[in-house]
């Protein structure tokens, strides 16, 4: 979760659909000039581990847009493919 988050902020769009599941990943991953990213925080996470198959990871990312400040809460959903793991969706959460 957190390189994809620093892949954001770093506006790598090869490093997000590398670690995205090919099954949702979306044809055109766009960045937003008017954002800029303030930090990351894991609120839990759930399997992910080095037997596991799955894993989730509960987080927020705050930003800001125009000197407004906002937040992204999420669910996210991992999966091991081809022996990495890779994104696959998530749920916002308020």
């Amino acid at each position: 979760m957190r390189s994809r988050y620093c892949a954001y902020v770093l506006r790598d769009a090869a490093y997000l659909r590398a670690s995205w599941h090919p099954s949702t990943c979306p044809a055109e991953i766009g960045f937003d000039d008017t954002i800029t990213w303030l930090g990351l925080k894991i609120i839990t996470t759930v399997a992910g581990g080095a037997n596991d198959e799955t894993g989730e990871v509960e987080f927020v990312a705050r930003y800001k847009i125009n000197g407004r400040a906002f937040r992204l809460h999420e669910l996210s959903r991992f999966v091991r493919y081809r022996g990495a793991w890779v994104y696959v969706d998530g749920d916002i959460r308020q």
